[in-house]
């Protein structure tokens, strides 16, 4: 009988069965994992990554990894390899072929004429006494006792192994290669990721409508500004230089305790030391700085320069949090 208990049950002993033959898989790296990870670094040519069924499938996402972290890689599907797309492998390029029993009729069609043309040939496999295992130049081992699937047919394990022995791959290169977080934005320039780690202040900053008011400004001219730019605050100036704030916040506290305003000016109600940013900071950190002190607006000051503000909403909408 299907039931919740059931369903979790086995969702559960899905999640653990994969867990253990990943876990297992430390135990299986040795030279071969070193030699592998040395002739990739050294190689002058790219990473070529090749499989079958749902092989290929692991060896397309072990590319995108790859790529995105520095390590120039292109996907070459075993079929196509054999009926023209051999053409894509290069000298000086490295070759990863996956394979769980290492046998596939397709594998030993490619593998002799890999071996032709002179590139190292490395092996992902769960078989290293198959085909594939003894013809590769190193064999990284991905054995699974069996797949998590109840009729230990569907590759579950199996492909799990492969996809963690390629992310083991891809971060000793990054290691490596001392590869930084400024790299990683370098191949991710679109998206939520690209801007949090691209986009600085000053691409977001409106500088033709920066709302500011003089110390001696009347608190209605104030008002007015600050509802002009709808920014929910204004700077206030003096010789170039920022003094202090006004936010629509002061103005709701100051008519809650002044009933006569018609004397008072910006300076009267303004919020010394605001915080500021300058332009060339990354917007992420003006969120942080945000967040950490609960405020919506930072002033953004360049050598001293009142450049404009930046609001907590523009930032919200470029859909960076």
């Amino acid at each position: 009988m299907i039931n919740k208990d059931t369903i979790l049950a086995s969702a559960k002993k899905t999640i653990l069965s994969e867990s253990e033959s990943v876990a297992k898989l430390v135990s299986f790296l040795d030279d071969n994992f070193v030699k592998t990870v040395e002739i990739i670094y050294n190689s002058t040519g790219r990473l070529v990554v090749t499989g079958i069924g749902k092989s290929a499938i692991i060896a397309q996402k072990i590319v995108a990894t790859l790529n995105s972290t520095g390590t120039p890689s292109l996907f070459l599907h075993a079929s196509e390899a054999i009926h023209g797309d051999l053409g894509m492998v290069q000298p000086g390029d490295v070759v990863i072929c996956i394979s769980k029993s290492g046998n596939s009729p397709e594998i030993k069609v490619l593998v002799p004429l890999l071996k032709r043309f002179g590139n190292k040939l490395i092996a992902i496999t769960g078989n290293n006494t198959s085909f594939l295992g003894k013809e590769a130049d190193y064999v990284l081992n991905t054995y699974v006792e069996a797949e998590a699937c109840p009729i230990n047919l569907a590759p579950t394990n199996s492909t799990t192994a492969q996809l963690v022995m390629g992310d083991a791959l891809a971060v000793c290169l990054m290691e490596m290669k001392n590869f930084t977080a400024e790299d990683f934005a370098k191949y991710h320039p679109g998206g939520a990721l690209g801007k949090k780690l691209l986009l600085r202040v000053g691409d977001m900053l409106d500088t033709t409508h920066r709302p500011i008011v003089s110390p001696d400004s009347s608190v209605k001219s104030a008002i007015h500004e600050i509802s002009e730019k709808r920014l929910g605050v204004t700077a206030v100036v003096e010789n170039d230089k920022v003094i202090g704030i006004i936010t629509d916040g002061d103005i709701r506290r100051m008519l809650n305790k002044t009933e006569n305003i018609s004397g008072l000016t910006a300076k009267d109600i303004m919020t010394v030391n605001p915080k500021t940013i300058k332009s060339t900071e990354l917007v992420s950190d003006a969120l942080n700085i945000l967040e950490d002190f609960s405020i919506t607006q930072l002033v953004v000051v360049d050598n001293g320069d009142y450049k404009g503000v930046l609001h907590l909403h523009d930032i919200l909408k470029e859909g960076i949090v």
